[in-house]
Formats: C-alpha cells, structure tokens, sequence
C-alpha cells in the first residue's frame, strides 16, 4: 500500500470520530501551548531585566564597600566605606586614563510629605555628575548643580512615582516645597521614569546633593569627616577596555586605602556584565525549569493519545482482519495506525503553538515595559517533540495492531 493511500485512510478514520480526536489532542495542545507561553514569559523576563541594567548607563562600573565575592566573609564583618574623596580620586585621569566620568550615591530611606500627603521613598544623596553617569535625564526641570552641591542647597529633584503621589496631575511642581524627614526642600526637577533597578522601584526616590544630605539630613560622615557613600560609579571610555579600567580602579584603591600586597580588597568592583551574567543564568535555568514543567503535559497528552490508539485498535479489529484477508501487510497496518498517532500530535501541537504565542502576547499587552519573547527554536522544538510523542506513543497500538492475525480479527465480536 501507497503512503499517501495510508495517510487518507487514516485522515478518514480520525474524521469519523471528530469529537475523540479533539479530546484526544487536548493534552498536546495544553502542554505545547504551556511550553511555548512560558518560555517566552520567561525569556521575555530575562531581556527585560537586562535592558534594565543597560539602561543604568554606558559602559558602567559599580564600587561598592566590602567583599562580595564568594570565599570572602568581609561583608559580614566591620567594612571600611567608600568616600567622596575616593570618588574623586578615581575621576583623575592621570591615573585612571580609562575612565570618562564618576560619581558617588549615598542612599537611605525617609518620609517624604506635601500638603498632608506623605510617603516613604528612597532619599539619594549623589554628586551633580549622577544624571549624566547613570545616563538618566529629567524630564521636568533640571538636576541640581556643582553649586547647589558646594553651597549644601536644599534642592531635590523628584522620582516618577514621587511625583505622582505628592502633586496632581496638572501641577507644576518646578519651585515647590517639599518636606523630607520634616525638613524643607525646594523642588527643581522630576526625573524620567526608569522602574526597576538593581535597588528596586528607582522611580520611588528623590534626588540631593550629597553634601546637603551628611551635613544638614542624616550627619553620616566617617570618622575622619569625609562624606560617606554606598557605591561610586565609573563610567568607563571603551567598553573593550573594562577589564583595563577595573584594574585601574583596584590599582588606585588599593594603593589610597593602604592594602598591602598579600591583603585582600576590601572593597568590590562589578560591572554591567558581571550583573546581567549572574541575573542571566538564574532567569535562563528558571526558563528551562519552567519549560520542563510543562512539558509534563506534553506526556500526559502522550500516553492519552496511547489510550485512544488502543482502543481504536480494538474498536477496528474486524476491519483490520479483512485488510489482511485482501492482502494488506503487517507494515501497512503499522503504518496506518503510526499516521494516526503522530497526525494527531502534529495537529494538536500546532494548535498549542498558536494558543501559546496569543497566550505570550497577551501577558505582553498587560505592561507597556514588558514584552515575551517568542522565539523560532522554542516552536520548531515544541514541535519537534509533539511528533516525537505521537511516534513513540503510537508505536506499541500499531504494533499491536499489525500483529492481530487475520482469522481471530474476522472472528471478534
């Protein structure tokens, strides 16, 4: 018997019970459609959470208080912090030649109020050069300046969200007044809205030179009297040049810090890459375990369409007795029912692709920051295996199927 023959046949058998094919379909369709919806969700995390560390600004590096690397308990322990002078040592091109900007934040939390309104939001001490290196403007106003900052000027510039709460709609905020752990702070600006960042929700948090903060706010310096700061970032030249600009940086640190050779830094340098990397890998194996567990149905809807195919086999045990007293062979019997089985995996498969891509888009159109990410392997794989689980749980029906012999099949009632 012709293939092509043995695929009608088989189509016009799947047709005459439309209602058990479609049943029979529904666990494919249920586990690709999981698949392909939740490694796109997945994937779609993963690039949103990198776009969000490239948005921290161009060619970025973090230095931050004490060891983090694994092996070095120097975070749990007394950490000897990071200054303003340290910041503008590493701003000095005659011996950072790689570094193009830096600058310096200090950050704690505070309640923030206006006109009976009030809210905890993240209160940022930074240097003016923070706009520029973080690479975030304002989109209101402007950020305060090198004289702000020299003068200890009560300036703030808002975050989104704090903008949102405190003023209405319509307000301008440019010259306001607002009030931070009871002090008075006047308003110049509110800043793009960013979201999440490696601290959380940036947009809930305001803005003042770092010098206003330690001397009239919160009178965190260090005991020597320098400025206290949680992370100095440096914006690097070239990107090709990060791992030359680190070992500046380090270089300078060590040598102002007084660490001798044989010492530990106590102090840590990570870069943008460094962070997507990390962040990377825990979303991808999130991904791939996401995936697995979905492909759980993918085998549950296996073994159904095994079920269907034995009960079709003995259901057509008196036709498949006559083809073989017309002349059919054991392959032909075989094959017709393989077809069957695997068609049925197909369909069911490319409607679970379908499903799960409106499934992906419609988590997509939930959050105008947020989209999945459906990509050409996940489909063709998905697939891929809804064949591979009709071949396999189809083999053992047409096997059982192309060995009935023909006098006992014609007997059956």
């Amino acid at each position: 018997m012709k293939f092509i023959e043995s695929i009608r046949i088989a189509m016009r058998a799947l047709a005459a019970n439309k209602l058990r094919s479609v049943l029979t379909m529904l666990g494919i369709i249920i586990g690709v459609g999981a698949v392909i919806a939740l490694m796109s969700i997945g994937r779609g995390v993963e690039k949103f959470v990198t776009d969000r560390f490239t948005s921290l600004g161009s060619n970025l590096l973090f230095v931050v208080p004490g060891q983090l690397e694994a092996g070095h308990p120097g975070t749990g322990g007394r950490i000897n912090p990071l200054t303003l002078e340290d910041m503008e040592v590493l701003g000095d091109r005659s011996q950072n030649p790689d570094v193009r900007a830096v600058s310096a934040e200090f950050f704690t939390d505070a309640t923030i109020s206006r006109e009976g309104k009030d809210m905890q939001a993240t209160v940022s001490a930074v240097t003016p050069s923070f706009s520029n290196v973080r690479n975030w403007p304002t989109v209101i106003g402007d950020f305060f300046t090198q004289e702000d900052f020299d003068e200890r000027a009560r300036v703030v510039t808002l975050g989104q969200d704090v903008y949102t709460e405190l003023f209405e709609p319509d307000e301008h905020p440019v010259g306001q007044t607002v009030r931070i752990n009871n002090m008075a702070f006047q308003v110049i600006g509110v800043m793009e809205e960013r979201g999440g960042g490696p601290g959380g929700n940036e947009d809930a948090s305001v803005f003042i030179p770092l010098t206003t903060a330690q001397d009239r706010l919160f009178k965190r310096k260090t005991v020597s009297g320098g400025y206290q700061v949680s992370v100095i970032y440096v914006s690097v030249m070239d990107s090709d040049r990060i791992q030359e600009t680190q070992d500046e940086i380090a270089a300078t640190l060590r040598a102002r810090r007084g660490i001798s050779y044989l010492d530990d830094d106590d102090f840590s340098i990570i870069s943008q890459n460094d962070i997507i990397s990390v962040f990377g890998e825990i979303l991808g194996a999130l991904t791939l375990f996401l995936g697995a567990i979905a492909g759980i149905s993918l085998l549950v809807g296996g073994i159904g369409i095994m079920n269907i195919m034995l009960v079709s086999v003995t259901e057509r045990t008196r036709e498949i007795g006559l083809r073989k007293a017309v002349g059919a062979k054991r392959r032909d019997v075989l094959l017709q029912f393989l077809i069957e089985a695997v068609t049925l995996a197909v369909f069911g498969g490319i409607i679970g692709i379908i499903l799960g891509i409106i499934g992906a888009k419609a988590v997509s159109n939930i959050s105008d920051s947020f989209s999945a990410v459906v990509g050409v392997d996940a489909v063709l794989i998905s697939l891929f295996f809804s064949m591979a689980v009709g071949l396999f749980f189809g083999i053992y029906p047409a096997v059982r199927a192309s060995r009935l012999n023909p006098i006992d099949a014609l007997r059956y009632e």
